[in-house]
């Protein structure tokens, strides 16, 4: 009935819930702590001090900075936390674009290579085309141009009037140059 993601929005549903709750908590224990601690019976009167800086007040006050040096630490954490995260992300991202350039890349030099041999292909077989002697009519009897067949079983025209441009590539017009 639960699928994987339902799973994981419930999971991660729970964890708000429960972080809230220790928060809530947090907040409640750190409240009571300096309101119980404050007044003239629970003054410092041993001596503490913090980077050469002479505390004075009460236990709650103590407790109070406690608080807010745990407070910036958990935030510096936080901080800490998100930009190895985001970090991470952008890195596996990369690499996964990355792979993907590699897909294509190898897809495009095997449709390189697919091209490269169908067009050495073609060119051999125009280059046995002209090697090949056709049957020529013309230069015997006068006549139009004839058509030779071509390794594959073609037919293509043979021109012996154009003196030799149909071996250089030229195309046939059926027109006589002179």
């Amino acid at each position: 009935m639960f699928t994987e993601h339902h799973t994981v929005g419930l999971e991660a549903t729970m964890l708000i819930l429960l972080g809230l709750v220790l928060l809530l908590a947090a907040v409640v224990v750190g409240v009571v702590g300096v309101l119980t601690n404050g007044g003239e019976e629970h003054t410092i009167t041993d001596g503490f001090s913090v980077f050469g800086y002479e505390v004075t007040g009460s236990t709650g006050t103590l407790f109070l900075y406690g608080i807010v040096v745990g407070a910036v630490g958990l935030l510096g954490l936080a901080l800490l936390m998100s930009g190895a995260r985001r970090s991470s992300r952008r890195t596996r991202t990369a690499r996964r674009e990355a792979k993907d350039a590699r897909k294509e890349a190898a897809k495009a030099q095997k449709d390189r290579d697919r091209i490269a041999e169908q067009n050495s292909t073609l060119v051999s077989d125009a280059n046995t085309a002209r090697t090949t002697p056709a049957t020529d009519t013309a230069s015997t009897t006068g006549t139009a141009p004839t058509t030779g067949t071509t390794p594959s079983g073609t037919t293509s025209p043979t021109d012996t009037t154009s003196h030799g441009a149909h071996q250089r590539g030229a195309r046939y017009t059926g027109e006589e140059r002179p």
